[in-house]
């Protein structure tokens, strides 16, 4: 049997983030949208990171961060797929990791969504997809 390529990669800082990528899955699989799930850090291993931005054959990317929130903008800047921020609450309710992901320097666009809110995250990458025929 053919595998199909996943359409989203959501991709988690950490293992404690899992509970809220979750909440993407949920979506993605409830539109039929293929997608792979990943742990890797911006900061723990960017080597590995980049390398898996570089090969990930999915079209959008969800980025699930809290605390300084780097990996939405890391995965940006190495890629021209759509890449969709979710902050994480972890330490100042989340409000770091938010300001974290709107606030990317011109030529590094990240969407974000509200504070643990990945099921809108994966909406907004459904949306993306069907935009482009999929």
């Amino acid at each position: 049997m053919v595998e199909k390529k996943p359409l989203v990669a959501v991709v988690m800082g950490s293992e404690s983030d899992r509970e809220i990528a979750m909440r993407a899955v949920e979506v993605l699989e409830s539109n039929s949208i293929t997608y792979e799930v990943k742990v890797l850090s911006a900061h723990r291993n960017p080597k590995e990171l980049e390398r898996y931005i570089s090969e990930a054959g999915a079209d959008v990317f969800i980025a699930v961060a809290g605390l300084s929130a780097h990996l939405p903008g890391f995965i940006a800047s190495r890629t021209e797929k759509p890449v969709i921020g979710v902050p994480v609450s972890s330490k100042l309710g989340g409000l770091d990791a938010l300001l974290s992901i709107v606030q990317m320097p011109s030529g590094v666009p990240v969407a974000c969504v509200g504070i643990d809110n990945a099921r809108n995250a994966a909406f907004l990458a459904v949306r993306i997809l069907k935009l482009s025929g999929y």
